[in-house]
């Protein structure tokens, strides 16, 4: 229900896209009925007192007495909104409102948007900090590369609920698992393909570093960014870069991404750029090309399907979607059942094995991943999670039989 009354451009009015934003895209509702003086003496003044001073006596009570068990922040400076840019923290608020009806929808999440004016790291970290306690988790989006990894290892080592940068590793836990998919559709050993990757920013860091962990040959994974290959010798390299050059290329090479798609198995795009086509055409026959960009893939489907035997993209209008949707509501749905303290690696990669579980009976070349709007993914995927944060230590209690169910107003 919209409580605001405004004339909009009428060519706006027109477009269904400016239609279903108008006023919104969510809004808080009450679990608890409010219609009676008793309703109010127990919600409110004096019943909340006792709940108060409760929690002030022990504060292990706070999440079980309040919505904080179940909350996440959407936190975003604005600065690397979609394929948009730096339009913002106004601008981007229809994007962080977007993900907090994923969180809903997909995970039973609750979560609040919060586009925060300013772009200074420290600025960001010390904003995030002090919000915290109101929150089970902080999801931070579309932050920029270097500054998102300085945030996000700075928040996680400070506060006591997890932290995860869902451009980061959202994208890394989905494509792990379509990948693992490919392989295994394949017949091809994983650990021994050749990847390379377009792209050194947020995702293309975390998926790196995730398909090593997963079992990917560093030695075989070559990087590019957008001066060429990443290599031990290059003297611009930032601390993150020279990271990755110490665990990758093993073999040295240099040059552009032509040079670095030589024999390849597995392409994987997170760059927004254009690859020509030659350079595709030097890939090993059959192999995996994962052109994630958008709106517009690094290599277009058409030209993709020349040169492998499976093709993914991050549109929804052709087969084979790797989207974050496939993992960050289960992800924050696992680690809140069991009030995890941090998201560790083990439950990543545990979330990308429970996606590519999912479709491992019916898999086929167009199918290696679930759809985003699969109804077994979040379950399977909070299950996952929480079972590995167990095995980690880091969950602060065992998951719940069934998720928490929240009861609804009471009429009148």
């Amino acid at each position: 229900m919209s409580y605001f009354s405004f004339e909009l451009d009428p060519a706006l009015a027109a477009d269904p896209v400016f239609e279903l934003h108008r006023s919104g895209k969510m809004e808080i509702s009450l679990t608890v009925p409010l219609a009676s003086r008793d309703h109010l003496s127990l919600a409110y003044t004096p019943g909340v007192a006792r709940v108060c001073e409760a929690i002030a006596d022990d504060p292990s009570l706070y999440a079980d007495y309040t919505w904080t068990a179940n909350t996440v922040a959407v936190v975003t400076d604005g600065s690397a909104v979609l394929g948009l840019g730096n339009i913002g923290p106004r601008a981007a608020m229809p994007v962080m409102e977007g993900k907090s009806i994923l969180f809903k929808q997909f995970g039973g999440v609750d979560s609040i948007p919060i586009c925060l004016d300013t772009q200074d790291v420290e600025g960001i970290i010390t904003a995030v900090k002090a919000m915290a306690p109101s929150f089970g988790g902080i999801n931070l989006e579309d932050i920029s590369a270097p500054r998102c990894f300085e945030i996000e290892r700075r928040l996680d080592a400070e506060l006591d609920i997890p932290v995860f940068h869902d451009d980061q590793h959202g994208t890394a836990v989905v494509t792990l698992a379509a990948l693992r998919n490919a392989a295994k559709l394949l017949g091809r050993d994983f650990g021994d393909l050749r990847v390379v990757l377009s792209g050194a920013g947020a995702a293309g860091v975390a998926i790196a570093r995730m398909l090593i962990t997963a079992g990917v040959d560093g030695a075989n994974v070559i990087i590019c960014d957008s001066r060429g290959i990443i290599h031990a010798d290059r003297g611009d390299l930032t601390p993150i870069k020279a990271e990755l050059a110490a665990t990758t290329n093993f073999s040295g090479r240099t040059g552009g991404i032509a040079e670095a798609l030589i024999g390849a198995d597995v392409l994987i795009g997170v760059s927004g750029g254009h690859i020509e086509e030659r350079a595709v055409a030097g890939m090993a026959p059959g192999g995996i090309i994962f052109a994630m960009a958008n709106p517009t893939p690094e290599v277009a489907p058409d030209v993709a399907h020349r040169y492998a035997a499976i093709v993914a993209t991050g549109r929804s209008d052709f087969p084979n979607q790797i989207n974050n949707v496939l993992a960050f509501p289960g992800i924050f749905r696992g680690a809140l059942d069991v009030r995890a303290s941090t998201i560790t690696e083990r439950m990543k990669v545990a979330a990308a094995e429970a996606i590519a579980e999912v479709v491992s009976d019916d898999l086929r070349a167009d199918a290696i991943v679930p759809s985003p709007l699969d109804p077994r993914v979040a379950p399977a995927v909070a299950a996952a999670v929480a079972a590995a944060a167990e095995v980690d230590g880091v969950a602060r209690r065992s998951a719940p039989v069934a998720p928490p169910q929240r009861s609804a107003p009471l009429p009148g």
